[in-house]
């Protein structure tokens, strides 16, 4: 793959910064074709839900929380034990880090990534966390659909296509964590565990409460 030079589509610039292409290029060499299409449009349209509702932003900080936030599910960051959620923040704030930003701006970054699928909590955060968590919303589930415009999606969509997304987004989270499918715990994550695994027994809150070493 080679880093696509469209500078706007749909009215949203892609940021070209050094640091922009500099991730960009993290996600070319690292990633897939169908990871790098999906977090090309969870940028734009996390930045129309952005621009429609009126939101300030820090759109570089947007768009490298966006081309890290499903890293974490590559090998090359990958951990043994820890949420690809958590993977991917952590690789994003040592890239910023060695770049210079300002501690704020690194956390700001980790938080919008590590929680992208925490579902009640990441839309109550910051402006980058909430953006990014819609922007993953409505191209994984669809959800906020009926506000994009036939014109922004045909424009988003051709020029990162989808792909059999629907078929595909499944094995590819599970591809991301199956060495590690406790790490889901407590997490949508597990769904995607129960979908893929025959009979996947799953870690149970409630069994953690009364299976505790207290007596009483």
């Amino acid at each position: 793959m080679s880093v696509n030079k469209i500078k706007s589509i749909a009215g949203i610039s892609i940021p070209d910064s050094s640091i922009a292409s500099q991730a960009t290029e993290l996600l070319l060499t690292h990633g897939t074709e169908f990871i790098y299409n999906h977090s090309l449009r969870v940028f734009l349209f996390a930045s129309l839900n952005g621009k429609r509702n009126q939101i300030n932003y820090d759109a570089e900080l947007l768009y490298v929380s966006s081309v890290f936030h499903d890293l974490g599910l590559v090998p090359h960051y990958s951990s043994a034990d820890k949420r690809f959620e958590v993977d991917g923040a952590n690789a994003a704030r040592d890239f910023l880090k060695s770049h210079g930003l300002p501690a704020a701006s690194q956390q700001l970054v980790w938080d919008t990534i590590a929680l992208h699928t925490t579902i009640g909590i990441a839309e109550h955060k910051e402006s980058e966390v909430a953006l990014l968590y819609s922007g993953v919303g409505l191209d994984v589930m669809g959800e906020g659909y009926e506000h994009l415009s036939a014109e922004n999606r045909e424009a988003i969509v051709t020029a990162f296509p989808r792909n059999n997304f629907k078929e595909k987004i499944i094995p590819t989270f599970f591809d991301g964590f199956k060495h590690k499918t406790e790490t889901t715990f407590g997490n949508i994550k597990a769904d995607v565990c129960g979908y893929m695994i025959p009979d996947f027994q799953h870690k149970n809150f409630c069994n953690c409460i009364l299976h505790s070493p207290w007596s009483e």
